[in-house]
């Protein structure tokens, strides 16, 4: 799994825990609904942090806290 995957995965995650829908992340996060699908989709390359901290603020959770997970552990190496 690559890093954006891991952030992928994590969403969904966290969605499932908060239980939002993807709309109402969204909404809570200012962030827009294509936004976070765009991040979700494979096609997707790189999600901003800047993003990723407006999702943190609507899920009311701190950068730290999303980053900590296994997710994000034994990542694969991304140099191309």
């Amino acid at each position: 799994m690559d890093a954006k995957e891991a952030v992928a995965h994590r969403i969904i995650e966290l969605c499932e825990q908060h239980q939002y829908t993807i709309n109402a992340l969204a909404n809570e996060s200012g962030v827009t609904p294509s936004t976070i699908y765009s991040i979700l989709s494979p096609k997707s390359q790189n999600p901003g942090v800047v993003t990723i901290h407006k999702l943190c603020n609507g899920l009311n959770i701190s950068l730290k806290d999303f980053f900590n997970s296994s997710l994000f552990e034994n990542l694969e190496q991304e140099i191309k």
